[in-house]
């Protein structure tokens, strides 16, 4: 008796093990082209995203937004870092909604918070905490926090979920419409799950290590059908608010946006940076004690006198509060002026990312200020964005400029008109030259004419790459 119990408990030992570490003779596969991936939440702190990209990453998914409030803290440093690290970039949110109406409402805010933002990766709903709810009540709910998502972001979206999950509560109808990001621990590849026929992200371990992030993080792979058929900016919606001093025309007319507060605000900062008081933050929001505010919590801020007179002796400057919807593009044209010269005063390092609330200088007099232009000849591999980050400018300058009606249609030895910032002449040896200006370093000037550091820094006989002066001549 003792035998055959020792030999049934083997055999179970053996079984279980077989399904940790086997070779998933019975497995779904890739979708497509396989390459290295993250994701990431403020959980990882302050990344560095150009050791990621070094170490050999290719993808990172970052999570925005939980819920119908929450905005993860490092949401926004991730995005602009692993953007400007080139990284292929999608957002994901932590859905917490028990009915099809929270559905709506988080859908909303996860379409507001990744707002004026460039994803390359279709958006992913993480849904695994399901609480009393019936399987039933959970498929509404995905479904119609997915259609919310794609109708308001014009995306296209992802399921994330476990392997077991995937089984047993996501319906075959989700399965049929919206592909899978599976997650699965200690395999090779992710197991057959009786839906779906292959995996676009597959999550194999939670003990990840990746040079420039401290301590543990997800790894995953991603495929080639993840990414998004196009990248274009997505649009501003306005958030459904409740506030019983302020009605919805009010909301809806872009007099007010939405602020998740940070770590380390205060109201008074909040109200300094947007231009408005105390008074009127705590008055708006019925905030009790103004010196009690929350990590998380949203506050309702006006931002109608978002443009206001310079508070510097330059009379001939202006300072504009950005707000949701703003683009680079739109605001020269509001103030007859042009992106190179707003990014060259305001030390912008990248013109596709601004913010709510940031405080632009808008020179009104350009007397001094020579923006020229010159003719750029499409070559194999060009983007309008590449184009567009080499020259310090935006994909909605070049079209404008080009009469460009598709950003995503450009044609080899296409001849796009590019504006460029001062000082940049054709010199005698087939060079030009290039005049520092205020903002500028070796590298943004290195990446704007697609040259390396060390060329320029080789051709100008630079010692310290981290040293120019306003007005030096560079040779290009």
């Amino acid at each position: 008796m003792k035998v055959i119990v020792k030999v049934i408990f083997c055999v179970y030992i053996i079984s279980n093990l077989l399904i940790v570490f086997g070779t998933n003779v019975y497995a779904i596969e890739p979708a497509g082209r396989v390459y290295d991936g993250i994701d990431v939440s403020g959980y990882q702190g302050v990344i560095d995203f150009k050791r990621v990209k070094d170490s050999g990453i290719d993808f990172v998914y970052i999570k925005a937004s939980e819920g119908q409030n929450f905005v993860d803290r490092y949401f926004r440093r991730n995005y602009e870092q692993a953007r400007a690290n080139g990284l292929n970039i999608g957002f994901y949110h932590y859905v917490d909604a028990r009915s099809t109406e929270e559905a709506v409402r988080e859908a909303e805010h996860f379409a507001n918070t990744i707002a004026g933002t460039i994803p390359t990766c279709k958006l992913a709903m993480d849904f695994e905490s399901f609480g009393n709810l019936s399987v039933a009540e959970i498929n509404n709910i995905s479904r119609v926090f997915l259609e919310k998502v794609k109708e308001l972001t014009n995306k296209e979206v992802i399921i994330y979920s476990n392997t077991s999950s995937a089984r047993t509560i996501f319906s075959q109808e989700l399965a049929n419409e919206y592909p899978l990001w599976v997650a699965q621990y200690y395999v090779n590849n992710p197991s057959d799950n009786g839906k779906w026929q292959t995996w676009e992200g597959f999550q194999y371990t939670d003990r990840g290590e990746v040079p420039g992030i401290n301590g543990y993080v997800d790894r995953d792979k991603f495929t080639s059908e993840i990414l998004l058929d196009s990248q274009e900016e997505i649009p501003s919606n306005n958030e459904n608010v409740n506030n019983d001093n302020v009605n919805d025309d009010t909301v809806n007319s872009g007099n007010y946006i939405r602020y998740t507060i940070q770590r380390g605000d205060t109201l008074s900062s909040i109200a300094t940076r947007y231009n408005t008081t105390v008074d009127e933050l705590a008055r708006l929001n019925n905030i009790q004690n103004p010196n009690r505010i929350y990590t998380g919590e949203t506050l309702l801020i006006p931002t109608k006198n978002n443009s206001i007179s310079s508070g510097s002796d330059d009379k001939n400057n202006t300072i504009y509060i950005v707000r949701k919807g703003d683009t680079l593009t739109s605001i020269a044209k509001r103030y007859n002026t042009t992106v190179s010269n707003i990014v060259r005063n305001n030390n912008i390092v990248n013109p596709n990312l601004i913010y709510p609330g940031q405080r632009l200088i808008i020179a009104k007099s350009t007397a001094n200020i020579s923006t020229k232009y010159i003719n750029y000849t499409v070559k194999r591999g060009d983007s309008l964005w590449k184009i567009a980050n080499k020259f310090n400018t935006t994909v909605n300058e070049l079209a404008y400029i080009n009469g460009i009606r598709n950003v995503n249609i450009i044609y080899i030895n296409q001849k796009i008109r590019v504006p460029v910032n001062i000082g940049i002449v054709e010199h005698d040896c087939g060079h030009c030259i290039y005049t520092v200006v205020r903002g500028d370093t070796l590298w943004s000037i290195a990446r704007r004419f697609g040259k390396t550091v060390n060329e320029i820094a080789e051709l100008n006989r630079i010692r310290n790459i981290n040293y120019l002066y306003v007005g030096q001549k560079l040779r290009i």
